[in-house]
């Protein structure tokens, strides 16, 4: 059962990959998406890539069965899928409505 969770969770890496490849194509190819959006993406891969990282370590705690290890990497590795959540809808309501400019917060890189 935990090599199945573990699949899921590195396919969903792979999934979240695909889609911050396809918006940022998307918003390339838009004249109208300022810069900043462009290296906010851009920043969602250092945090996938601290994800991975993180799952790594993750199954290592596993396999010791260091629970309080695989707790904490639980938790990172979900406020960093929270952190690009949260930062994706708050790009996407400035896109859909372009006449709200981003905060100054939201125009910042999380990373």
């Amino acid at each position: 059962m935990e090599s199945n969770i573990i699949e899921r969770l590195f396919a969903s890496f792979s999934e979240l990959e695909t889609a911050i490849t396809k918006a940022r194509s998307t918003f390339k190819s838009r004249s109208s998406v300022p810069d900043t959006v462009i290296r906010r993406l851009e920043s969602y891969d250092t945090i996938l890539a601290k994800q991975r990282s993180l799952a790594v370590t993750l199954c290592e705690a596993i396999s010791r069965k260091n629970w309080d290890e695989v707790n904490r990497n639980v938790t990172l590795i979900n406020g960093l899928s929270a952190m690009i959540r949260d930062d994706a809808k708050a790009i996407l309501a400035a896109v859909v409505e372009p006449e709200q400019d981003l905060t100054e917060d939201e125009s910042e890189n999380f990373c």
